[in-house]
């Protein structure tokens, strides 16, 4: 599906005041491209307000140094936003990846409208910007300022160049290509620093992330003669560490560094209970996307996630068996 740009500039020069969301458990992909389309949108005169179920996770502050990010019940009200004109939905199409966003999505009277790249989406009742084949919804928040005639800035690129930079593994994954680079080289010009973003998300592990992965990475099994490799997170490795959910950030990308690994999962015990699970493959034969549908999950082929409420050795197990049966 391509994205048809001009109905898009269309819809945002008719509108002034812009509501930004996107998905709970956010990572770099939707807090950069949320800041990144609130600073195409200002540079524009526009009125942007960014609202997310959940707080920004500690180690991904860096990436918002102005505190434009707000959190729900938190900073903001509902009835803070029922003037807004167009409500902004970014990096999902999923109403169980919303939270209590979800709500305010379901009874605004804006214009609804959704930028994304993942596969599948459920019927939210919005207009739908998406490319399936974009690395990142940050790459198409690039895309959205150059058809709006916005000169990138610094404060632009910095957020943009962290989520097209994560979501393709730093360019190493299959979804990076020629114009992947192109983009990120865009953003360098217009400001971003690589180094210094790479030492803000890879360089300033505390001593309980580092200790609750070297429990995650002992826990770590092989099966299929190595093919797939599995591990686990429970609360009981949070409090003996001290360590944050979000600290299990791209932990699984881990153990694909085994050799001969072509799949691998992790489930991840929330706070609230039950579990986050992340799928991660390198092979055509396993679609993570369509793994993660079956327990109401989605994403792309080769990266998804899904959340299952059942105790720990039931979840497990009925994962498991759904990549064992992709895998044969």
């Amino acid at each position: 599906m391509s994205i048809n740009w001009p109905r898009f500039t269309e819809l945002v020069r008719s509108h002034h005041r812009f509501l930004l969301t996107s998905h709970i458990r956010p990572d770099c992909d939707a807090l950069g491209s949320e800041l990144g389309m609130a600073g195409v949108l200002e540079a524009l005169g526009k009125d942007v307000i960014i609202v997310n179920a959940q707080a920004t996770p500690p180690n991904l502050a860096f990436i918002d140094p102005d505190k434009k990010l707000k959190t729900l019940g938190v900073d903001v009200e509902p009835f803070h936003l029922e003037g807004v004109e167009v409500l902004m939905v970014l990096d999902t199409s999923a109403w169980a990846q919303l939270g209590t966003m979800a709500e305010v999505v379901r009874s605004t009277k804006a214009h609804t409208a959704i930028l994304d790249h993942h596969q599948g989406e459920d019927d939210m009742g919005a207009e739908l910007f998406k490319d399936r084949t974009a690395e990142a919804t940050g790459r198409l928040v690039v895309e959205a300022a150059h058809h709006l005639g916005v000169k990138l800035t610094p404060a632009m690129a910095m957020p943009l160049f962290a989520a097209i930079a994560t979501d393709t593994g730093w360019f190493r994954f299959n979804s990076t290509s020629e114009l992947t680079m192109r983009y990120a080289g865009d953003l360098i010009e217009a400001g971003a620093v690589p180094s210094q973003i790479y030492a803000a998300l890879y360089e300033q592990d505390s001593l309980a992330r580092l200790q609750l992965r070297g429990r995650i990475l002992a826990r770590t099994k092989t099966e299929l003669e190595g093919r797939l490799a599995h591990t686990a997170v429970l609360k009981e490795d949070f409090e003996a560490t001290g360590a944050l959910p979000s600290d299990t950030e791209d932990v699984i990308n881990l153990t694909l560094g085994i050799a001969g690994t072509e799949a691998a999962v992790i489930l991840v015990e929330q706070p609230a209970g039950g579990f986050k699970i992340s799928f991660r493959s390198r092979t055509p034969k396993v679609n993570c996307n369509e793994i993660a549908a079956l327990f109401g999950g989605g994403g792309h082929k080769a990266a998804a996630g899904a959340f299952s409420n059942a105790p720990f050795a039931e979840a497990q197990a009925q994962v498991l068996d759904a990549v064992r049966k992709a895998m044969r």
